[in-house]
């Protein structure tokens, strides 16, 4: 098996970097894919949202025929709906995934390629309003969302829960809980002064950012 995570420039750091590590987790300890690719446009280094650099094992072109796909978000996919080249390169590894997956806005990618439409869906809580405006896609506010062979999840952190519950699904509960206890990934239930409410308020996103 291969699961090969696409990045580009401005993507979101978490919204892959918590997937990768329950991968790769999977990957090296208890019998997951055989090979977990970073995949991007093209060679050479990639900025992150917050800064980070990544250098990718691969380029679309070089990239070999995937079993599994993911998409994160981050500011950068509002330039990457617009990127045929992207949108093409989703598309057709879909035809032969087992399973494409989203986290936070990489879920209107995958709408761009086609991938949502009749479907149920999710994103960043800040971005479901936009998402609703889309056709063909019923919105559900949760965690993550799974319809068939597409999985999407919420917000940054919420692609890790869901690439637990993917490795629940495709290897048992078992191998999910062992990745699980390996990461040491037991989040407290915690909401620092009720902030969370007060977050979701309208237009708060582009004050914080203002």
């Amino acid at each position: 098996m291969t699961f090969g995570i696409v990045v580009f420039d401005q993507v979101e750091e978490l919204d892959f970097i918590g997937p990768w590590e329950m991968l790769t987790m999977w990957s090296k300890y208890f019998k997951g894919p055989e090979q977990c690719l970073i995949v991007a446009q093209r060679a050479g280094p990639v900025t992150c949202a917050k800064g980070l650099s990544v250098n990718p094992h691969v380029a679309f072109e070089q990239c070999p025929a995937l079993d599994f796909l993911l998409v994160p978000g981050g500011s950068g996919t509002r330039r990457e709906v617009d990127n045929p080249v992207m949108t093409r390169f989703v598309a057709e590894q879909a035809r032969h995934c087992r399973a494409v997956l989203s986290v936070c806005t990489g879920s209107f990618v995958l709408q761009a390629a086609g991938l949502l439409a009749g479907r149920r869906a999710t994103t960043h809580w800040g971005s479901l309003a936009r998402l609703r405006e889309l056709p063909e896609v019923t919105v559900v506010e949760e965690r993550f969302v799974r319809d068939g062979p597409i999985w999407s999840a919420a917000g940054v952190s919420a692609g890790t829960d869901m690439m637990l519950a993917f490795i629940a699904d495709q290897a048992g509960a078992a191998v999910a809980g062992q990745v699980q206890s390996a990461a040491e990934y037991y989040p407290l239930p915690i909401r620092y002064d009720d902030f969370d409410k007060s977050a979701r308020a309208p237009g708060y996103l582009k004050r914080a950012s203002d």
